[in-house]
């Protein structure tokens, strides 16, 4: 993230000085903005939610929660909460020192060295009960938790004019590999001792309890998001699993699907955004949820265990020509291969055959037409949100396209599952 406004410190001054918030207030947290999105933002990486909405929702109680950048602390809260008596463990990095030397004499530039070289840390409470968190992969957003948590409110600024600017992700694989990086850390404050469901609503209340959980569980949605790409199986087996378009449940599946659905679109819109803007984020909410959401849930549960993992992969910002003419003209890139892509393809294959079996079983004048209507309206929704998938595996000749291996390897895997789902189905 770089300055694009440089009276963006003047905006957080005014609200850290003002007497009236000084006590309390811990920081105030500038939107995440990002130059180099293409128009229609095809991965979603404004996380127009994380950022905007759900911030403003949060701002009406304590606060945004910490993003990781874009933020002006009060250097008071890295030392224990408002109320909290400070450790005497370092007096010279304390809150209340005053440097009254040159910032090039020799005694600054050691204390610098020595604030840079973390040895400080050893032997004191830094990271666990002061400072910057540890304990999670989304440092950032346990940081701002626990100081929440300690008593500290926060405030969101979100001027027309954005204080600061990054660089997003160009590269599907990218996108992916950060949000499950996201997605370990966030598992990771959800089950510890400081999860927001029990030590988060004691210590903030309910609401503000609750707006952690939203974000600390949200890798859970892999569960139901999985469950609704492969009900499919079923349509393939000839087997009805929901309700007819006669019967009363009927309309509650219609009311929660067009109220979710309707209010997503409504926050879009509020916040000025377009409806291809909108559409592709669903999009990949459903594509988070069925590849890093599931694979982060998965790597989260083997550490849990104790078994070690490849650890933590670093978001690539690096721009290649072809990738970036292919992004500017919103085409998905799979160019680089990962198993993630496999479960994608797998649902793109399952509900492109339900949805054709659907059809065969209506021109043959099936009499229960009613059963099937739900199952074959999921299956062309997800259709419809495969359309950049079935391009990479079937259309597309460039670098950018999903390999033949990871093709093949879903088809084969399709099919296991289709077969293992007719033989306990019809069982």
């Amino acid at each position: 993230m770089y300055s694009n406004d440089p009276q963006t410190p003047y905006r957080a001054l005014c609200y850290l000085s003002d007497p009236k918030l000084q006590s309390k207030l811990g920081y105030v947290q500038f939107p995440q903005r990002f130059r180099g999105i293409n128009k229609n933002d095809i991965y979603a990486c404004e996380l127009k939610h994380v950022f905007v909405i759900n911030a403003e929702g949060m701002d009406g109680v304590l606060g945004p929660y910490y993003v990781g950048t874009g933020c002006f602390f009060n250097r008071r809260t890295f030392f224990g909460g408002p109320s909290q008596l400070l450790s005497p463990e370092i007096s010279e990095l304390s809150p209340d020192n005053v440097v009254d030397k040159p910032i090039q004499s020799t005694e600054v530039l050691e204390l610098a060295h020595r604030v840079a070289a973390c040895n400080y840390e050893k032997n004191t409470d830094w990271g666990w009960k002061i400072g910057v968190r540890y304990g999670s992969l989304a440092e950032d957003f346990f940081t701002g938790y626990q100081m929440q948590c300690e008593g500290w409110k926060a405030i969101l600024c979100n001027p027309v004019r954005a204080a600061f600017y990054g660089d997003a992700p160009i590269n599907l694989v990218d996108v992916l590999n950060q949000t499950k990086r996201w997605t370990i850390g966030f598992l990771e404050v959800a089950f510890s001792k400081y999860s927001p469901i029990t030590f988060g609503i004691r210590a903030m209340g309910p609401l503000m309890g609750l707006s952690y959980a939203h974000y600390s569980f949200c890798p859970i949605w892999s569960i139901p998001i999985t469950v609704y790409a492969f009900p499919q199986l079923a349509l393939l087996s000839g087997i009805t699993i929901f309700p007819k378009v006669s019967e009363a449940w009927f309309l509650m599946y219609v009311f929660l699907f067009l109220g979710a659905y309707t209010q997503n679109f409504l926050d879009f819109v509020v916040e000025g955004e377009t409806f291809p803007r909108w559409w592709n984020d669903q999009r990949m909410w459903i594509i988070k949820a069925l590849s890093s959401f599931l694979f982060g849930s998965i790597e989260y549960l083997i550490k849990s265990f104790g078994i070690s993992t490849h650890g933590f992969n670093v978001t690539s910002k690096v721009l290649d020509e072809d990738q970036s003419k292919r992004y500017e003209q919103g085409i998905f890139e799979f160019g680089v291969p990962s198993p993630m892509f496999v479960p994608l393809a797998m649902a793109a294959i399952l509900n492109l055959a339900a949805f054709t079996w659907g059809h065969v079983e209506a021109f043959r004048g099936s009499n229960d037409l009613e059963g099937l209507f739900l199952q074959m309206f999921i299956a062309g929704f997800g259709i419809v949100n495969s359309i950049p998938i079935y391009e990479a595996m079937i259309s597309r000749s460039d670098k950018g396209r999903i390999s033949t291996n990871t093709t093949l390897v879903s088809l084969l895997l399709a099919f296991a599952l289709y077969i293992g789902a007719y033989v306990i189905l019809r069982n």
